[in-house]
């Protein structure tokens, strides 16, 4: 009896605590800039009757210019237009592996001036 009662008090609070998880919520990514162009373009039809009449045309153009954030806003490093934003140049020797060697005055001068 006593086992029965610990299985039942035991699947008791195994379903209350997964039903007690709130659903995660999800942010929309950053919105892209967007720039709109307009093109107005005239054309003049031929004169019918002595009336003229002119036919507008206007073309829109969207382009998007933004960098591809992470869900946490920070730029997302895999594209190459990121990439390009982040390089800094060391002021004196590196390392291998391309970073600044702190053992020399210049570079230890340049990391206090950022």
């Amino acid at each position: 009896m006593k086992k029965l009662l610990s299985l039942i008090a035991i699947a008791a609070f195994g379903l209350t605590t997964a039903f007690a998880q709130t659903p995660a919520t999800t942010t929309a990514p950053a919105k892209a800039k967007t720039v709109v162009k307009k093109e107005v373009k005239t054309t003049t039809a031929p004169v019918k009757a002595g009336v003229k009449q002119e036919a507008k045309k206007v073309e829109t153009k969207t382009t998007t210019t933004a960098a591809k954030v992470k869900a946490d806003g920070t730029p997302d490093m895999r594209f190459k237009e990121n990439k390009a934003k982040a390089v800094t140049k060391v002021a004196g020797p590196t390392k291998k592996d391309g970073t600044a060697d702190m053992r020399y005055k210049a570079n230890k001068e340049a990391a206090k001036k950022n």
